[in-house]
């Protein structure tokens, strides 16, 4: 096995996690990272013992780094991921894969004419909780999938992250933020989508901060935060999918079901890599709890990074790809069109399903 060197983009929020992780899989090797702000990543790099922290065109300059991990906010994913890609690096992109279809197809086109990889988030799919679920269609547990249903209601990030604004701009609400996770998950279970409507709404036309270090201050409001989407999939199973900013008491509704010839299949929060997977079959009227069949269970962030490195080696596909991460930008897209010209969007792409991942992971310790 050969250690593939990688340096992260963007030490905000959300890198933490990632510098945690990366040690933990044995194909990676985290040599450097980067952010606008040099003091930031130099920060990062002391609190997780990295031995290089540059500005980004060092970081892009560097020859040792094969992999860029792109962390920044979602405005600036596709020039980092584009300036990566010229500098002949493959890229991971933090969700979602740029802010606008035409960025992202420019993403996947620069990276096929420079024969480079790229690799977009969520790969939280790629854990035991999705992967069970998946295991439990194929097998034909409910039978053949009819339809399906999720349900991502919340009031907002202003009262937990340190810095919500981008939240609530163009690229951020509740879609273009949890959409990919939910919408992954979707096609990840059920194949790719046909076509999608939708109606959308700003219900606040500002928001108060009330995390530290900004709290108190007053956020305006340019993307819809409440969208309802129905979702019809070229199996023809039709999805219905809420998200929204807007629920300021929350919601006990599930995260996602699939509804079955046989039986309903309650599939845990997207957003984690495990939880508990319930099945109730035709007939039944108590939920039985189903024991997960494939491991990555934590809060496994990076495995998609493992995932691309070992693909690179083995020459097969990596998971989280980038058609399947332009496929959900599009259809977050198509759904906000679909609303604005009240009709519905006929997608224009589509996507393989992801390789499933193996029972143990040992297994895919050893490329698999």
């Amino acid at each position: 096995m050969r250690k593939v060197k990688v340096g992260i983009i963007g030490c905000g929020n959300i890198s933490a996690i990632y510098f945690q992780n990366i040690k933990s899989y044995p194909v990676l090797e985290l040599a450097a990272c980067a952010d606008i702000d040099l003091s930031r990543a130099q920060a990062r790099a002391a609190e997780f013992n990295v031995d290089k922290a540059y500005t980004v065109e060092e970081l892009l300059a560097d020859p040792e780094i094969e992999i860029v991990i792109n962390l920044t906010i979602p405005k600036a994913h596709a020039e980092i991921s584009l300036k990566a890609l010229e500098a002949g690096k493959h890229v991971y992109v933090e969700k979602p894969l740029a802010v606008t279809r035409e960025d992202g197809l420019a993403v996947l086109q620069l990276a096929q004419a420079k024969g480079l990889r790229v690799a977009g988030a969520p790969e939280t799919f790629m854990g035991g909780g999705i992967q069970t679920c998946l295991n439990l269609i194929e097998e034909g547990v409910i039978g053949t999938p009819i339809a399906a249903s999720g349900f991502m209601l919340s009031g907002g990030p202003e009262g937990w992250h340190p810095d919500p604004a981008f939240f609530y701009q163009v690229g951020g609400g509740p879609m273009f933020d949890m959409g990919p996770y939910y919408i992954t998950a979707l096609v990840t279970l059920l194949g790719p989508i046909r076509k999608v409507s939708g109606m959308t709404k700003i219900s606040y036309p500002e928001r108060l901060i009330t995390s530290e270090p900004k709290a108190g201050t007053r956020v305006p409001v340019e993307i819809p935060t409440h969208i309802a989407g129905l979702l019809q999939f070229e199996s023809g199973v039709i999805g219905t999918l809420v998200t929204s900013f807007d629920t300021k008491a929350g919601s006990d509704l599930p995260n996602i079901e699939i509804y079955g010839s046989e039986g309903t299949l309650r599939v845990p929060d997207p957003n984690n890599f495990g939880g508990e997977v319930l099945l109730r079959k035709a007939g039944e009227w108590e939920w039985k709890s189903i024991p997960l069949t494939r491991g990555f269970t934590n809060n496994n962030r990076g495995i998609g990074v493992a995932d691309l490195a070992w693909a690179i080696q083995k020459d097969r596909n990596h998971r989280a790809n980038g058609e399947t991460a332009y496929h959900v930008l599009e259809a977050m897209h198509g759904l906000h069109d679909a609303a604005n010209a009240d009709a519905a969007y006929v997608m224009k792409s589509t996507c393989s399903r992801s390789l499933p991942m193996p029972e143990r992971e040992e297994s895919f310790h050893l490329g698999e």
